[in-house]
């Protein structure tokens, strides 16, 4: 095992600024490094991420999460395993795929899109991130939930609190205690909407959760709350910085930009190769279950690992010029990169695949159409160049552009 030297610290403001030289290093030179400040083993190669994230033989849990995610969402799915964690994704998946997505909330969907664009396509000008990406995927959450719409800001505070805490690796106490209140101030607000739901069953999302049976296991009141806290949090934070960032990277690389312009069959390639290249998550803790032996050493049994996919998305072993936006690269399998058989590593693999995949897809290939179609000639503001914030999640801060104003 190597100790990190010569290497900026992925708590400095130097690795916020620009991760990528570090992640290099890492690979090639010290691909697993004990952090004291967060406690945890850090692994960085794309081989030894799979491997933890895939586990075949039981060798990784998810137990970090009793206190990553339940002091601000209560328990999750994420944190269940065996029969348990299976039952639980039996009740929320189809919501998530198949004919649920495509003709209960692609509607939906689309609706919420259009309604953002329409109140700036007039314009001329916009912040793709404050006009568009942060508010897109919530109202969508909102509205699939049957929640009021009007409440955004409400949501957009919580899952901003929660997020915090969970990229929180300094362990500053001001951002945990807001992590923790956001646990109690959502919970006021949602268990009694839960159980009016109960009471007048409708067609949405938040009614099927209640209705949902397997196996004659429902989920209980607390369940959906928790459900429904991960769900605005990791589908609002990651769906946000997704959208900026293919957006980002085809303004960046106009050729690429016209192409996806002129056919929209490469929207999912442009999205999967952004996952990819600016993965909206660039770290996932898990914990050992055993000794366990990585590359560059021994991970003893019970310890906490960080696995950055920021950097295993770019190894130079599994991609061919990695730091290369391509969207025409032969080395990612598009008709995969939603599934738990993705060849990245942004969602996840094995288990604990994103249940929400396949609909940050259809958010993504929604929005970006739409978006080119109200604004042909969309192009950066004068100047701009768009720059990553962040370290457990990373994205464009924002994103201003200009385009002809279009008539609705």
């Amino acid at each position: 095992m190597s100790a990190a030297q010569q290497l900026p610290d992925i708590l400095s403001p130097e690795f916020a600024a620009d991760p990528y030289p570090a992640y290099a290093v890492m690979r090639e030179e010290k691909p697993l490094i004990w952090h004291e400040a967060t406690k945890s083993y850090i692994i960085s190669r794309y081989e030894d991420v799979e491997r933890v994230f895939k586990d075949k033989q039981s060798q990784f849990t998810t137990d970090n999460y009793d206190w990553q995610l339940e002091p601000v969402h209560g328990k999750t799915i994420l944190q269940l395993s065996g029969r348990e964690h299976a039952v639980r994704r039996a009740l929320v998946a189809p919501a998530f795929r198949g004919s649920d997505l495509q003709e209960k909330f692609l509607p939906v969907i689309e609706r919420n899109s259009r309604e953002l664009i329409d109140a700036f396509r007039h314009s001329g000008s916009a912040d793709i991130v404050g006009d568009y990406a942060t508010r897109f995927p919530v109202n969508v959450i909102a509205d699939m939930l049957g929640l009021d719409k009007a409440d955004h800001a409400r949501f957009h505070g919580w899952y901003t609190a929660v997020i915090a805490f969970l990229g929180n690796l300094s362990g500053d106490p001001e951002v945990t205690a807001a992590g923790e209140r956001t646990r109690v101030e959502f919970a006021e607000y949602m268990i009694p909407i839960i159980r009016e739901r109960r009471d007048s069953l409708g067609d949405d999302l938040l009614s099927t959760l209640c209705a949902a049976e397997v196996d004659g296991v429902r989920m209980s009141d607390e369940d959906i709350k928790a459900f429904c806290s991960l769900l605005l949090a990791a589908g609002g934070e990651t769906t946000d910085k997704a959208i900026a960032s293919i957006l980002a990277n085809l303004l960046v690389n106009p050729d690429q930009l016209a192409a996806v312009r002129e056919d929209r069959s490469l929207i999912p390639a442009a999205f999967a190769e952004t996952l990819r290249y600016t993965p909206p998550v660039h770290m996932i803790m898990r914990q050992s279950a055993t000794e366990v032996e990585l590359t560059g050493g021994t991970i003893p049994a019970g310890a906490t690992i960080t696995c950055l996919i920021g950097a295993a998305n770019r190894d130079e072993q599994r991609y061919r010029e990695p730091d290369r936006f391509d969207i025409f690269r032969d080395d990612l399998t598009t008709t995969s990169a939603f599934s738990a058989a993705a060849d990245h590593l942004a969602f996840a693999l094995g288990r604990h695949f994103c249940v929400g995949a396949l609909l940050a897809k259809a958010e993504v290939e929604v929005g970006v159409n739409q978006l080119l179609d109200a604004m042909p000639d969309l192009r950066l503001a004068n100047g701009f160049d768009p720059v990553e914030q962040g370290v457990f999640t990373r994205g464009p801060k924002a994103l201003p552009v200009n385009f002809t104003p279009s008539a609705a």
